[in-house]
């Protein structure tokens, strides 16, 4: 069985697996929050469909303006996590 790329996932696929992953749910408590804990699996989807102004994850994937936002919420915590390359000179 071959592996499927993240990259090349559904993004409401992308979403479910984003919230539990526990860096993802540390940015979401303490970066996003601000609380002083991580916050579980379910707060972090929450969280997410908050942000993405969605009911139900499924709808990234018909919804642009949403997956604009779920990209968006995505490529930052990325760069919270230091998954981005940071140009020279910053």
């Amino acid at each position: 069985m071959t592996r499927r790329a993240f990259t090349s996932m559904p993004p409401a696929q992308r979403a479910g697996i984003l919230c539990n992953d526990p860096q993802f749910q540390k940015y979401v408590g303490r970066h996003c929050l601000r609380l002083s804990w991580d916050v579980s699996p379910s707060a972090a989807a929450q969280y997410l469909r908050d942000i993405c102004r969605v009911t139900s994850r499924r709808e990234l994937n018909a919804d642009n303006a949403a997956r604009q936002r779920f990209e968006a919420l995505h490529t930052d915590f990325d760069a919270w996590a230091g998954r981005l390359a940071c140009p020279e000179g910053r």
